[in-house]
């Protein structure tokens, strides 16, 4: 940790923003066949997110004393998705645009909430992550209300939000 401090990277964001950001370029790649692997992707990933919520609000808490339980809440959430996704790949395929949509609009909302956050870091950090995750409300809203073609292009738009999610860690890494 000390390390951390002295260098101004926080190494965990950097490392779980770079692997974002590979599974959002990998995602762009080919869109039809990568559905499986992709729900694959996306439960490793939600156990990993889910882990790394939990261990960010119990740092965040010990630099600030800001109480918030939503990230404990969202990452058990990721945990359990993630862990069933894992053994149940067909159900991932058929539930993945409902899935990613109440995720994307979920997360997206606890982001809002934790702007306040955001803000004390740095006015660029504060604008750059409202608009990420005013930009994952409405990708979620799209997911939601049109499953069909969301399958369709589930691909991209994952990838998409990799991408977003990704540069944002990456960016908060260097903060």
């Amino acid at each position: 940790m000390n390390e951390a401090k002295r260098n101004g990277v926080d190494w965990g964001s950097l490392l779980l923003g770079i692997l974002f950001v590979l599974t959002a370029l990998i995602s762009f790649q080919d869109p039809a066949g990568n559905l499986i692997a992709i729900v694959m992707v996306f439960a490793v990933f939600a156990i990993l997110k889910g882990i790394f919520e939990i261990f960010a609000r119990n740092r965040m808490k010990e630099l600030t004393g800001y109480k918030s339980y939503g990230p404990i809440v969202l990452g058990v959430i990721d945990i359990i998705i993630g862990i069933y996704f894992l053994f149940n790949l067909n159900v991932g395929v058929a539930a993945l645009p409902f899935i990613f949509a109440i995720w994307f609009i979920l997360d997206s909302v606890f982001g809002l909430f934790a702007l306040d956050l955001a803000k004390s870091v740095g006015t660029g950090y504060f604008w750059f992550t409202a608009i990420v995750d005013v930009l994952g409300i409405i990708l979620g809203v799209i997911l939601l209300f049109n499953p069909l073609s969301s399958a369709l292009t589930l691909s991209f738009l994952v990838g998409f939000y990799f991408m977003l999610f990704g540069i944002t860690h990456i960016v908060y890494a260097f903060r």
